[in-house]
């Protein structure tokens, strides 16, 4: 006949263990599934020091079924969480993952005061396969009032922003390497313009087209150009003192109150 080995048991009632037990002495408490062990002499009576849980599912981790799991957990090795499905992870610690993370989903929250990246390139829109097309609208978006956003928009082919840029003291626009922009001046390497209006332009050299008639200048390149545009003879250029008429014919000319000194007329008709 074969032997029966029995210890204390809890059937029903409250959960947890025994008020007591002998050092030594085993005790099962069905109502959380869990295997009690007394550790230590406590004196009189043999009566243990301590009552620990040693064994069930009400103390460790089970290996079916749902439990709650509490205090801090060291894991070394491999943990495969490729079968499993994590609704809500809750630490009031730090959370440290030795090796690489993927997070598949659809939304992927981050509720930190402060985000601190090693890697010096971010890559968005990370797709099996990439195009303008999938990258357009992609970018980054900080809430505020409104949406501060600076996207790319596949349309325009440009990155663009939704406010102003602002550069710091001593700072230029640059293109391909080249200044083209700063706060007091044009780039160099600026030769032409579509600029409709300019303020007082305070000094320069003009080496633009002839200004026309119209917009106050003669249209002209030369002095004699100019003349002629302005409809001016040639005596339009004249001393303040005086005026040498070397040939040709003055005539229907009426001369009153004129004092005429030094004057020689050589040739011509008077």
């Amino acid at each position: 006949m074969a032997n029966t080995l029995r210890i204390k048991r809890r059937s029903s009632g409250a959960a947890g263990a025994p008020t007591s037990l002998a050092n030594a002495e085993l005790a099962f408490n069905e109502v959380d599934d869990t295997l009690y062990y007394g550790k230590g002499t406590g004196g009189e009576g043999g009566s243990a020091t301590t009552v620990e849980a040693i064994a069930g599912k009400g103390a460790f981790v089970n290996l079916t079924g749902s439990q709650t799991i509490s205090g801090n957990k060291i894991f070394t090795g491999t943990v495969d969480l490729s079968a499993a499905t994590i609704s809500t992870i809750t630490t009031t610690g730090a959370v440290v993952v030795g090796g690489d993370l993927t997070v598949n989903g659809t939304t992927t929250t981050v509720n930190s005061a402060t985000i601190s990246v090693d890697d010096k390139n971010l890559e968005l829109g990370s797709t099996a396969s990439p195009s303008d097309i999938s990258a357009d609208g992609g970018g980054i978006t900080l809430k505020g009032g409104t949406d501060k956003t600076f996207s790319w928009v596949n349309s325009t082919d440009a990155w663009t922003s939704s406010e102003h840029l602002d550069l710091a003291s001593g700072k230029a626009f640059y293109i391909n390497g080249t200044s083209v922009l700063n706060s007091s001046a044009l780039g160099a390497g600026i030769v032409s313009s579509s600029l409709t209006s300019v303020g007082t332009i305070g000094t320069g050299v003009w080496q633009g087209t002839a200004i026309g008639l119209a917009y106050g200048g003669t249209g002209a390149a030369t002095a004699s150009g100019a003349r002629t545009a302005l409809e001016l003879g040639t005596i339009a250029l004249q001393a303040a003192s005086g005026v040498t008429i070397t040939g040709g014919t003055i005539s229907g000319v009426t001369l009153s109150g004129v004092t005429i000194v030094d004057s020689t007329i050589d040739g011509g008709s008077y």
